[in-house]
């Protein structure tokens, strides 16, 4: 048994139950181990829900890497469209990830609060370091309405965590339709030509 599978089960187990539903027994269970052998690769429950949760964000980082790459040469406006609908798109084929993310962020263990959201926050600098040369490029270029930096860096990312909420609510086909009328509604609040 790898740690790569004691942490696959892992995440599993914790997206589905969450962190205090989900014991050790459960995870040693479901890899096919004793508990006390569990420990033969895991320090802690405590300690996997934090490497677990590392490898999710940092799954979500190298899509974004990948993403910034094959976008390079679009518009500012299609550069935003995608990088929204490739979040939607990745977590939306990505269940679990999704499920352990909203989990962690939205009803995080009290004793791993603060560790969690300091790895989430480690996280999206990347996600803020595409963002602000995308909206830099726009201001410069003249396809955003003037404003400032982080007054576009945050309308982006309520508009992405809304739609992040969303995914769990309604099916692909209706949730695409609300991503596309969202998408319209905020393009045409912060690009010049409908100034």
């Amino acid at each position: 048994m790898s740690r790569e599978q004691i942490k696959a089960v892992s995440l599993s187990l914790f997206a589905q139950h969450g962190y205090a539903e989900t014991s050790l027994s459960d995870i040693a269970r479901q890899v096919g181990l004793q508990k006390s052998s569990l420990y033969a690769h895991i320090e802690s429950k405590e300690e996997l829900f934090l490497e677990v949760f590392k490898d999710v964000m940092d799954a979500y980082v190298e899509h974004l890497a990948a993403l910034t790459k094959t976008i390079e040469a679009a518009s500012v406006e299609q550069k935003l469209y995608q990088m929204l609908h490739g979040t939607c798109t990745y977590y939306k084929n990505n269940e679990e990830h999704a499920a352990l993310l909203k989990r962690a962020m939205l009803f995080p263990p009290a004793a791993l609060k603060d560790k969690l959201q300091a790895q989430f926050l480690r996280s999206e600098e990347e996600t803020t370091r595409i963002l602000m040369a995308i909206f830099s490029e726009g201001l410069q270029n003249g396809t955003l309405r003037p404003a400032r930096l982080e007054d576009l860096l945050a309308s982006f990312y309520c508009l992405s965590d809304g739609l992040f909420v969303q995914l769990f609510y309604y099916e692909p086909e209706h949730f695409m339709e609300r991503l596309e009328s969202a998408w319209h509604i905020y393009w045409v609040g912060i690009s010049s030509e409908h100034s």
